[in-house]
C-alpha cells in the first residue's frame, strides 16, 4: 500500500484510500468512489462491495465526506490577503458593495457544496456549525469569513442606503453585529493547535476590527478604540516580522483604521485630534466610507463652532460683514484647504483637492445668491445715501466668493497644464497608445481665459483700476501660452508658415507682459514665468526654420514678404528667414564668388630719416695730417716701423 494512502473502516473491512478521493455510502454495503471524467462530468468509477450497481454510471453527486489530508501539523490560512483580494476583483474597488455581497454568497455556496456542509434540504432547513474537528480543511476557516464578509458588505450597502432612508440604520447594526459574530467564531475556531500562530493573530485582528466597526457605528467610542488599537497593534507587529512584501498589506490595514482611531480620540475629549484629522482628510482622503462622511460631519462642526467668533472680512481694502454661517464656514477652511493643496503630494491628489474646494465654494455662493433672492435685490446696486456708487454688502461678498471660484479654476487648470506639458516632452514607449497632445493644453488654456473674462465683469470692481489692470496682464500671459501651444499643434501637422506666424505672435504678447509688468510686479508672483517661454519660443522658431527648408516636397505657401525673390546670398542674410527654394537646387546661392577685392594692409616700408638730422663729433685730431712724414715716414710706413 502507498505510504500516502488512508485507511477507511467501514463495517467490517478495510479500504484503502488514496489521496483525492471521496468515498459515496449508497445504500448498506455499497460503497463507491466518485471522480471526474476528462469533460468534468462526475462519474462513478467502480463498486467496491458487491452490493450496488457495478461499472460506470452518471447522475446527481451524493453525499461526501472529506478524507483527511496527507498534510500533517498547523495549517496556515491568511485571512487579510483573502479578504483583500476578494474585495478588490468583486466591487469595492469602485465601492459597490452590492456586487461584493452577492459574491459572497455565491462563495459560500459553492464551498458548502463542494465540503458537503449542507443547511438540510430544499424542504427543511439544519443549521450547521463549524467545529474544530472540520479544520483539517482549510475552506472551512474560508466559510466563516465568506460569512462575516457577507454581512459587513450588507451593511456597508445599507449605510449608503441609510442617507435618504433612515430607518435601515437598525438593519444595518443587526447586520454588523452579525458580521462581528462570525468574526469571533473564526478566533475561536483558530484557537486549536491545527492553525499556525500566524493565522489565529490575523483572526485576533480581523475580529478586533470588526467589533471596533460595530462599536464606531453605536458611538460608543472607548470601546470602539480599544478594538481598533488592539487591531492595529497586531497588524504592526506583523508587518514588522515578515518580508517587505508580506508587510505592505498589513501597513495599508493600519492606515485605514488610523482615521477611526483619531476620530474615537477626539469624540472622548483629544482637542489636538482634530487637526490630524482635518490633514488626513485634506491630503490623503481621510477614510473611505463610513469614516469619510463622519470626518466631513466633524470638521464642519467644528467650523461651525469657530465661524461663531468670525464677523467680517476684508478683500481689496473694503470690510465686509459675514451674516451667513454657510459663508463664514468656508472663509475659515479656506487657507486650510490652501495649504494642503500647496503641500499635495503628487498631482492627482491636488486636482481631488481642487474639486473639493470647487464644490464648497459653489455651495457658498449658492447661499449668498439665495440671501440676495431673500432681499429683493438679486442684480441690482444698492445705493447708500453716504457711500454712493458702491454695492450692498451681500453683493460685494457674491462678488469676493466668485473670484474665490473663477481664480481657482484658474489654478487648477495651470497645475493640469503643467502636468500635461510634463508629459508631453516625455518620450511615448508605445506609438498606438494616445498620449497628451498639445490641442489638450489648448482646452485648458481656453477655460482659464474664460475665467479672467469674467472676472473683470465682478460686480463692485468696475472702478478698481488696478484689479482690471492685473486681470489684464494675466490675461496676455495666458494668451501666449495658448498661442504657444496652437503653434505647436500647426507644427505637428507641418504647417510651418502657419506655426511661425503664431510663434511672432507669442513674442508679442510676452514682451508686452514684460512691458506692463514694470508697474505691476505683485501681480507676477502666481504667474508662469515669461522669459522661459521666451527661450523657447526662440528655439522651436530655429528649429521650425530648419524643418521647412528640409521638407522641400510640403513647402507651404509662405507669406508675401517672405517670397520675395533677394539675389543677397545665403551669407550675408543668416538673421533673415526666407523660403528659397534655389537653395535646395544645383547651384544654391550660398556666398559670393569670385569674392570682390577688399583693401587689406600691406607689409610696412622702414626708412631711415633720422640720419639726415644725427650731428657727428669733429674727427680732426684722428686724422693724420699729410705731407708732414716726408720719405722717411713713408718708407717706414712700408716697411712697417712705424707702426
Amino acid at each position: 500500500m502507498a505510504d500516502n494512502a488512508h485507511v477507511l473502516f467501514s463495517h467490517a473491512f478495510v479500504l484503502p484510500v488514496f489521496p483525492g478521493r471521496r468515498l459515496s455510502f449508497l445504500s448498506c454495503g455499497d460503497v463507491c468512489w466518485w471522480g471526474r471524467n476528462g469533460r468534468g462530468e462526475v462519474e462513478r468509477r467502480q463498486s467496491v462491495t458487491g452490493g450496488g450497481r457495478q461499472g460506470v454510471g452518471r447522475g446527481p453527486r451524493p453525499r461526501e465526506y472529506p478524507l483527511l489530508p496527507t498534510r500533517v501539523g498547523p495549517r496556515r490560512f491568511a485571512v487579510l490577503q483573502v479578504v483583500k483580494d476578494s474585495q478588490q476583483q468583486h466591487g469595492l474597488r469602485h465601492g459597490d458593495y452590492q456586487r461584493y455581497r452577492g459574491y459572497c454568497s455565491r462563495r459560500l455556496r459553492r464551498l458548502r457544496k463542494t465540503l458537503g456542509f449542507r443547511m438540510g434540504n430544499r424542504h427543511k432547513f439544519t443549521g450547521k456549525k463549524v467545529t474544530v474537528e472540520m479544520l483539517t480543511d482549510h475552506r472551512y476557516l474560508l466559510l466563516v469569513v465568506m460569512e462575516a464578509e457577507r454581512a459587513w458588505s450588507y451593511a456597508m450597502q445599507l449605510k449608503q442606503e441609510a442617507n435618504t432612508e433612515p430607518r435601515k440604520r437598525f438593519h444595518l447594526l443587526a447586520r454588523l453585529r452579525k458580521a462581528a459574530k462570525h468574526g469571533e467564531q473564526l478566533e475561536r475556531l483558530c484557537e486549536s493547535p491545527r492553525v499556525d500562530a500566524k493565522t489565529k493573530l490575523e483572526a485576533q485582528a480581523y475580529t478586533a476590527y470588526l467589533t471596533g466597526m460595530v462599536q464606531f457605528e453605536l458611538q460608543e467610542w472607548k470601546s470602539a478604540m480599544e478594538a481598533f488599537n488592539k487591531c492595529k497593534t497586531i497588524y504592526e507587529k506583523l508587518a514588522s516580522a515578515f518580508t517587505e512584501e508580506q508587510a505592505v498589506l498589513y501597513r495599508q490595514r493600519v492606515e485605514e483604521i488610523s482615521p477611526n482611531i483619531r476620530y474615537c480620540a477626539y469624540n472622548i475629549g483629544d482637542q489636538n485630534a482634530i487637526n490630524d484629522l482635518m490633514q488626513m482628510r485634506l491630503s490623503a482622503g481621510g477614510g473611505g466610507g463610513m469614516m469619510a462622511e463622519k470626518l466631513e460631519a466633524l470638521i464642519t462642526q467644528t467650523r461651525a463652532k469657530q465661524a461663531a467668533t468670525m464677523s467680517e472680512v476684508e478683500w481689496r481694502g473694503r470690510t465686509v460683514p459675514v451674516k451667513i454661517d454657510k459663508a463664514r464656514i468656508f472663509l475659515l477652511g479656506l487657507a486650510d484647504n490652501e495649504a494642503a493643496i500647496a503641500q499635495a503630494a503628487d498631482e492627482e491628489t491636488k486636482e481631488r483637492l481642487y474639486e473639493t474646494l470647487l464644490a464648497e465654494c459653489r455651495d457658498t455662493i449658492q447661499a449668498v445668491r439665495e440671501e440676495l433672492r431673500a432681499d429683493g435685490k438679486q442684480r441690482e446696486r444698492a445705493v447708500d445715501s453716504t457711500e454712493s456708487g458702491k454695492v450692498s454688502n451681500v453683493q460685494y461678498l457674491h462678488s469676493y466668493l466668485t473670484y474665490i471660484k473663477l481664480w481657482t479654476v484658474v489654478r487648477r487648470n495651470e497645475s493640469m497644464a503643467h502636468a500635461l506639458q510634463a508629459k508631453l516632452k516625455e518620450p511615448q514607449p508605445d506609438e498606438n497608445k494616445r498620449g497628451p497632445r498639445p490641442q489638450d493644453l489648448i482646452r485648458l488654456y481656453d477655460i482659464i481665459l474664460q475665467s479672467l473674462a469674467e472676472l473683470s465683469t465682478l460686480h463692485g470692481l468696475e472702478e478698481d483700476h488696478t484689479f482690471q489692470k492685473e486681470v489684464a496682464l494675466k490675461t496676455l500671459v495666458y494668451k501666449a501660452y495658448r498661442c504657444f501651444f496652437i503653434a505647436q499643434s500647426y507644427v505637428l501637422v507641418k504647417k510651418w508658415s502657419e506655426a511661425l506666424v503664431l510663434y511672432e505672435r507669442v513674442l508679442k504678447y510676452a514682451r508686452e507682459v514684460q512691458s506692463k509688468a514694470k508697474h505691476l510686479n505683485n501681480s507676477l508672483k502666481d504667474l508662469p514665468d515669461v522669459q522661459e517661454l521666451i527661450a523657447e519660443v526662440n528655439a522651436e522658431k530655429y528649429s521650425l526654420q530648419a524643418a521647412a527648408i528640409l521638407d522641400k516636397e510640403d513647402v507651404p505657401e509662405a507669406p508675401v514678404q517672405q517670397q520675395v525673390k533677394d539675389n543677397t546670398p545665403l551669407s550675408e542674410r543668416l538673421d533673415t528667414f526666407h523660403l528659397d527654394p534655389s537653395l535646395l537646387g544645383k547651384q544654391p546661392n550660398l556666398v559670393q564668388f569670385p569674392p570682390d577685392f577688399q583693401p587689406i594692409p600691406c607689409k610696412p616700408l622702414f626708412f631711415d630719416l633720422a640720419l639726415n638730422h644725427v650731428a657727428f663729433p669733429p674727427l680732426d685730431d684722428k686724422v693724420e695730417q699729410k705731407g708732414k712724414g716726408g720719405l722717411t715716414g713713408y718708407i717706414k710706413g712700408i716697411f712697417g716701423f712705424g707702426s
